[in-house]
């Protein structure tokens, strides 16, 4: 992944203040009319406008003077900006070469430099300990990123917009209807926060569904959580409604072994895996020497 120099770094090329905030329909389509652009769906392109919502998610991030963020996807660099007057040294990574006049415009003169390259490429140990991600991610990559932002111990917390079920996940513990991989993956790590739904309008143009904005904090005082251990809690909840027997099974554990993991644990041996408690999951884990 390749690293530009910011399109716009030092205070005195510009005064940002001069230029209004992208925080109208008609403002975006002028830059985006005069930059020959339109939204790419491919990528994800649902940009934010409203501005209550961007002062919103700058502050429940922490952009803050000093505070070293990662944004991924700065779209229009409306969220970038918001960070950036905050006072935070702020890095961005963006796929979509064609935003590089737009970036330069309505990034110039603030703290900000700009990765051009994709974020599944870029290397999450080159960032600065005590990053924060402040983002409106790409709904396409959303579960893939926040794995990445798990696993990267120098990234503190990550304040995100996602599609509101994503957001249910995260949130969802066992026994409701929306926890599996992905809530287990994310109280594996730390905690998550709602912080506020965002309605479709908000965007330009407008997604199909609502969103949401979420923090998750990770608990960098604790090592990351065993590789083996993580397979296994995706193995066991595949297929969250079945049994975790059955799951455990399909994964290619012994059915002795598992009946026996069961027991010492006092599961009951029809229990579904999606209604197990995380520490009773790891126990099971342990049990079947999966891990120590």
């Amino acid at each position: 992944m390749s690293q530009s120099q910011p399109d716009a770094h030092s205070a005195t090329q510009s005064d940002p203040a001069r230029t209004p905030p992208l925080y109208s329909p008609a403002r975006v389509r002028e830059l985006l009319d005069r930059h020959g652009l339109r939204p790419t769906k491919s990528l994800g392109q649902n940009f934010l406008i409203d501005g209550n919502i961007l002062r919103a998610i700058a502050e429940a991030g922490g952009a803050a003077p000093g505070v070293p963020v990662l944004e991924v996807g700065p779209g229009l660099g409306v969220l970038t900006g918001e960070a950036a007057r905050r006072g935070a040294h702020v890095t961005a990574l963006e796929k979509d070469e064609r935003l590089r006049p737009v970036l330069a415009e309505t990034l110039a003169g603030l703290d900000v430099q700009v990765v051009w390259g994709d974020a599944l490429d870029f290397d999450y140990a080159t960032l600065a300990p005590g990053t924060r991600v402040i983002a409106n991610l790409p709904y396409y990559i959303t579960g893939v990123l926040l794995s990445r932002f798990m696993n990267a111990p120098a990234i503190e917390s990550a304040t995100v917009l996602v599609q509101k079920e994503v957001g249910q996940r995260l949130t969802a513990r066992p026994g409701e209807d929306s926890y599996g991989f992905l809530s287990a993956l994310a109280a594996l790590h730390g905690t998550v926060r709602h912080v506020r739904d965002v309605p479709r309008g908000a965007f330009l143009p407008a997604p199909d569904v609502t969103s949401a904005v979420m923090r998750l904090d990770f608990d960098r005082s604790q090592p990351l959580p065993e590789p083996a251990l993580l397979r296994f809690v995706e193995s066991a909840l595949h297929h969250r409604r079945k049994t975790l027997r059955n799951n455990l099974r399909l994964a290619g554990h012994a059915a002795d072994a598992i009946d026996a993991a069961l027991e010492r644990t006092q599961l009951r041996p029809d229990v579904r895996a999606e209604d197990v408690p995380l520490a009773a999951l790891q126990s099971v884990a342990r049990e079947l020497g999966v891990v120590r």
